[in-house]
């Protein structure tokens, strides 16, 4: 079998193991982001054509673009709605047996109460420790690299709304949970002094909104950079040459990403059932995965595993290749279909992307080719983009250093794969969907084909046939 065709359609021999997401949910969100960029661009158009008086809003006219970081936020919703519709609607997620909701059960307030206050309690001790690290780690409030100030901004608005509508939330819900004593509860029956709590759900808690608060944060910090760009970029004129337009077209793909990952932090929610199942308990994970973050970030420009030394980083191709269109238009077209991939891969988990998290195994899109789309395309994207062995100081020893971290950072990125996989490997469907890729998806079995034959040579090296 040719290792660069597609996996063959599920059979009745060998099916594929169903995704917990489809594909629709994603290319809905895109629609939604589409749309709002494009009435972003044309902003004052629409608003005239509205007939909406910009003097109820502040402004003397309406801006002829809307490409402020609050626009941006914006794109969040619209990309949110119709995912949430397309769960809703369409795949009926809410029906699943999997968000521990049964809607026949439409217990008594009366009922439920009690164990909703303790509850709630458990959810704003949660918000509070996420706040008081907030505040006591500067870096959110006056990091020069990264937008957080603009993050703890929107939390401070959040924050109010979310306490007051938390109460009717739980309460609803509490009323249809098939067990409404979850890792929030059990937290607050700790802090409520009771002794029926569990650890292991108050560590599960923990560490799920450990998660959500930390990676929240970042993602709303970097929801404004590509959207404002993307609205206000010249496209007649970036189409022209093409450096402009492979930056055009990444830029695009990356909005993907950071927008469907934002609704996905934002959206953990059970009726949904995009609720985190657990979060990786391992060490090791949590290590690699925070390596790529800041303010732990070891990884790129100045950082501990810098690998861009005497090179212009992302932009190194373009520098090496100047003045040959062809070569250009080429490579180009080679990164744009990485960071396609790699926006491919975050549409697959609709509303439920997420770090250092299980929220439901995905087997569709690119995880029918490989369990780690995102990972082995970002990286083959850095290596491509970057090209580490090639540097303008003229310092052979610069270009070894920069091709080490690089594959340093290769490495990371297995590492983080290999501890997601153990995490997962707990889920019995996420058992099932790797032992089928090893069966049938092409690139597993590539590289189960270069061990094979690697370990043939080995052992032809260590017991070599006698001679005759």
């Amino acid at each position: 079998m040719d290792m660069m065709q597609p996996p063959a359609k599920p059979s009745n021999i060998d099916p594929r193991p169903c995704s917990a997401v489809s594909s629709g949910v994603g290319f809905a969100g895109v629609a939604g982001l589409v749309f709002w960029v494009l009435i972003a661009r044309n902003f004052a158009a629409v608003a005239g054509a509205l007939g909406i008086d910009p003097s109820w809003f502040g402004y003397a006219v309406w801006p002829d673009r809307a490409s402020g970081s609050y626009a941006a936020l914006l794109c969040v919703v619209m990309v949110g709605v119709p995912m949430v519709a397309w769960s809703l609607l369409v795949d009926k997620v809410h029906l699943r047996k999997s968000t521990g909701i049964d809607w026949s059960l439409g217990r008594p307030v009366a009922e439920v109460l009690d164990t909703s206050v303790i509850k709630i309690a458990g959810i704003w001790a949660t918000w509070a420790l996420i706040a008081i690290a907030y505040f006591a780690f500067r870096f959110y409030w006056k990091s020069a690299s990264w937008n957080f100030p603009f993050a703890m901004q929107m939390f401070q608005y959040a924050l109010l709304p979310l306490v007051v509508a938390s109460v009717p939330y739980v309460v609803w819900l509490d009323r249809y949970l098939v067990d409404p004593r979850d890792g929030s509860w059990h937290f607050g029956a700790w802090i409520a002094g009771r002794d029926d709590w569990d650890t292991e759900e108050i560590l599960h808690h923990l560490r799920a909104w450990l998660v959500k608060g930390f990676f929240l944060a970042f993602m709303i910090s970097i929801v404004p950079g590509g959207f404002q760009f993307l609205v206000t970029v010249d496209v007649a004129k970036a189409i022209t040459q093409p450096v402009s337009l492979t930056h055009l077209m990444i830029t695009s793909m990356f909005l993907i990403d950071v927008q469907l990952a934002t609704v996905g932090y934002l959206l953990t929610m059970k009726p949904l059932d995009a609720h985190i199942r657990t979060a990786n308990p391992y060490l090791g994970g949590w290590v690699a995965a925070l390596a790529c973050y800041p303010p732990f970030i070891l990884l790129n420009n100045g950082q501990l595993i810098d690998y861009t030394v005497g090179t212009s980083g992302d932009n190194s191709w373009h520098y090496w290749f100047a003045g040959n269109d062809a070569l250009l238009y080429g490579w180009g077209a080679i990164l744009v279909v990485l960071t396609a991939i790699y926006a491919w891969a975050t549409m697959a988990f609709g509303l439920r992307f997420s770090n250092l998290t299980h929220r439901g195994i995905l087997t569709h899109g690119p995880y029918a080719f490989t369990k780690h789309p995102a990972y082995l395309s970002k990286n083959t994207f850095w290596w491509l983009a970057v090209l580490p062995f090639l540097v303008t100081t003229g310092s052979m020893a610069d270009a070894v250093r920069n091709t080490v971290m690089l594959a340093l950072v290769s490495a990371i990125y297995y590492w983080r794969a290999r501890t997601e996989e153990k995490h997962l490997m707990a889920d019995p469907d996420y058992a099932e969907y790797a032992a089928w890729m090893e069966r049938n998806a092409p690139i597993p079995r590539f590289f189960a084909k270069l061990r094979r034959l690697a370990g043939g040579r080995l052992r032809r090296e260590m017991h070599p046939e006698p001679a005759e």
